[in-house]
């Protein structure tokens, strides 16, 4: 039996890989919508959430299953329904954080050739307003950001060098994070860069994943700010850094909580570091497939919050109340996406369990 989950779970690497390397690759539209298992596409139940229309009026609640953390208070994540620059400002600066020194931001730069990106005209008062510089490392499999030179010029070709510096931080090797409290990894490899930076902004695109389950805050510290040699680690659970062939999907959930909390970590315990999450175009692919199926949901609205934990389980529960879930729900459950939030709280990176500010209301 174990023989066969581990080739099954291979042959399922082999085609996430390939999906989000290949850029000739077309979805096909009626099978790209078809739910992957509709047995269970129930919105979670693990957490409570109370809704306040001002930082005045929060509530701490319980989760329900979401781990052992009696007597934690819950972490605030602000929302508003305006996907837009002034919107993503407002939700921004909800968080009442002041970066300090030189400042990162963080996000795909979008695998083409059709990838579901954020939109350069959306983020760029946020990214200049901080005196930004665009973060991002170059892709453990094959496509047109595998490569320092290749990425560069697709981060110029989607509008990215446009508003700001970018600067691919493995371009230069890896640098080894400890990781403290884990099960699977000992240290992180992320992009020699990285301790270039003070302080780091990470702007996620919330939306499906072919082997996460889900791909937003947890998984762009983690998968997102490893090097080669760090992603393949994380999908091998720390057995190999040279491929990322042979791991298993626990494993693998696990290992991504785990380097993300080696970067909250490193940044002064989460001190320097803060979360804002996009909902919009939300496929069951990633940012990182150039050819993704067509988004079955579209504008919620942006989430921001000291908490990777929260801001990801926020999108979550938002995501899965919205019509045309069904497929989202269904990848994600496949996957087994919410145990990188389970073992996430476990670890100690953050809360499931959070209080939602509408920031409009």
């Amino acid at each position: 039996m174990k023989k066969a989950a581990l080739l099954c779970f291979n042959l399922m690497l082999a085609f996430s890989l390939w999906a989000c390397g290949s850029d000739i690759v077309a979805n096909d539209e009626t099978s790209a919508q078809t739910p992957l298992a509709l047995e269970n596409t129930e919105a979670p139940e693990s957490t409570e959430v109370s809704v306040s229309a001002s930082p005045s009026e929060e509530e701490t609640v319980d989760s329900g299953d979401s781990g052992e953390q009696a007597g934690s208070a819950s972490s605030v994540v602000y929302f508003t329904s305006d996907i837009s620059p002034e919107g993503l400002m407002a939700v921004y600066e909800a968080l009442a954080w002041e970066p300090t020194g030189k400042v990162a931001v963080k996000l795909s730069t979008g695998e083409p050739p059709a990838s579901n990106y954020l939109d350069p005209e959306l983020i760029k008062d946020l990214v200049q307003s901080v005196d930004g510089t665009i973060v991002e490392c170059n892709t453990a499999y094959g496509g047109s950001r595998t490569e320092t030179a290749m990425h560069r010029q697709v981060a110029e070709d989607h509008g990215f060098t446009a508003i700001a510096d970018v600067d691919i931080l493995d371009a230069d090797g890896s640098m080894e994070l400890p990781v403290e409290g884990g099960t699977r990894l000992d240290s992180n490899l992320v992009g020699s860069h990285f301790a270039d930076y003070d302080s780091y902004i990470v702007l996620s695109h919330f939306k499906g994943h072919a082997m996460a389950g889900f791909g937003g805050a947890i998984k762009n510290i983690s998968i997102g700010l490893g090097s080669k040699e760090g992603k393949c680690l994380i999908h091998t659970s720390g057995q190999d850094n040279t491929s990322p062939w042979g791991g298993d999907q626990t494993g693998f959930t696990e290992s991504m909580a785990e380097a993300g909390k080696s970067v909250s970590d490193y940044l002064d315990n989460g001190e320097r570091i803060v979360y804002v999450s996009v909902l919009n175009n939300i496929s069951i692919d990633c940012d990182c497939d150039g050819n993704p199926a067509k988004p079955d949901i579209h504008d919620i609205g942006i989430v921001a919050s000291l908490d990777s934990v929260a801001v990801d389980q926020a999108c979550i529960d938002l995501a899965f109340a919205a019509e045309g879930s069904e497929a989202l729900q269904a990848r994600v459950n496949d996957r087994d996406g919410l145990h990188t939030l389970e073992h996430a709280e476990e670890i100690g990176l953050g809360n499931r369990s959070y209080n939602l500010i509408d920031i409009n209301e």
